[in-house]
């Protein structure tokens, strides 16, 4: 694929707030996963390794230390000189005032002389904040077999979840007839996974005609697709099947961690041919203690354990206190849990200290719990 034929444009300026006070200053994107990495880095990756040579991340909550992290673009091996990762906050205009993003479409729109500076063939729009790997090129492809206007990547869901989705009716061609945002009664169950390619030309008038209507929400979801629809244009399902995961939740956070420690994990952040990249920290190598026991569980440099970890995945610099338990639970990077502390069924948050003798979460417990704060029982 050319350079500038394909450019992603990561919507990453959501609160958050459904993850509590892991996105209370930090944008969700920007939020660790796995251990090491940080979400944001499975989108960049993605790019990457689909050779996808300029990215532009939309950013606007919170977005001091992901723009931070996202500019330093060596770290996905995207400082190319022909690309490179852009950091798109919302800007003054000429008439007056700041503009914040509306939507997820105005959020596109804003940024229309970035676009036309690269001009693409075509656009690809990726959300900030889901746990995946996917060939975009293989997409590009479908898109172009299908002749399509726009192309959504689709996967079935549990259809007591669907109303949470955007829901696609296709016929037997994977052509989309009808696009329901949220029903409150769907009417089938393949929901859009938010990745979007959309031929350029056509996208860019939609857009301009979308920032001209005052009654418009500025939304892909309520607005730009039932717009193409109504248009009678061509709009195609590409049916993704591997793994993939909003992580939009505390459950859906910790849901996904554990997924990592199953044998034969869909989400294999070993496999060699679609590296996940993320930031080398500088850091000591892990240390085990002779009284430690590790099971099934993902540990990372700099961790010092001396006590029990069991199904569990720590982060970068954290500590295991001696005769300390953590069971199926999340310790974030920097979190230290003291002597004789048990954890179960938690994420603890960076840099959260846990007392000493403390116990924290249960293993009966229906959702996970957040140790967001220094815990003393």
């Amino acid at each position: 694929m050319r350079a500038n034929t394909m450019v992603a444009m990561i919507l990453a300026g959501g609160r958050g707030t459904r993850l509590k006070d892991l996105t209370k200053k930090v944008a969700k994107p920007a939020v660790h996963f796995g251990g090491k990495y940080r979400i944001i880095d499975f989108p960049l990756s993605n790019c990457a390794n689909s050779d996808i040579k300029t990215v532009g991340v939309l950013t606007q909550y919170e977005s001091v230390l992901l723009n931070s992290y996202v500019a330093r673009d060596h770290f996905w091996g995207l400082d190319t000189n022909d690309g490179g990762v852009y950091v798109l906050t919302p800007r003054e205009k000429d008439e007056g005032g700041l503009e914040v993003y509306r939507g997820t479409a105005d959020a596109i729109s804003q940024n229309l002389d970035f676009l036309d500076s690269v001009n693409p063939e075509y656009v690809l729009i990726l959300s900030g904040d889901h746990i995946y790997k996917m060939n975009y090129d293989k997409m590009l492809a479908f898109h172009k077999e299908k002749q399509a206007d726009i192309t959504i990547a689709v996967r079935p869901v549990p259809l007591k979840e669907a109303s949470r989705f955007g829901i696609m009716n296709t016929n037997k061609d994977d052509m989309i007839v009808e696009f329901e945002e949220k029903p409150a009664k769907p009417k089938s169950n393949l929901a859009s996974m938010g990745v979007y390619i959309f031929s350029y030309k056509m996208f860019r008038k939609y857009l301009v005609a979308d920032m001209k209507n005052p009654e418009s929400n500025h939304d892909f979801g309520k607005d730009i697709i039932p717009a193409y629809l109504n248009d009678k244009r061509r709009l195609a399902a590409y049916r993704f099947e591997g793994y993939w995961m909003d992580v939009g939740t505390i459950d859906s956070l910790w849901e996904a961690n554990m997924d990592l420690l199953k044998n034969n994990s869909d989400l294999d952040l070993g496999d060699p041919t679609w590296k996940i990249y993320t930031e080398d920290v500088n850091a000591l190598p892990q240390f085990i203690g002779k009284e430690a026991e590790v099971t099934n569980s993902y540990t990372t440099q700099g961790c010092v354990i001396d006590g029990a970890v069991k199904n569990s995945v720590l982060g970068t610099n954290c500590v295991i206190g001696k005769g300390a338990k953590v069971i199926d639970s999340v310790v974030m990077p920097g979190a230290k849990i003291g002597d004789g502390a048990s954890v179960t069924r938690c994420i603890v948050a960076d840099d959260v200290e846990i007392a000493p003798g403390a116990v924290v979460g249960a293993k009966d417990s229906e959702h996970i719990e957040l140790v967001a704060s220094k815990f003393v029982e």
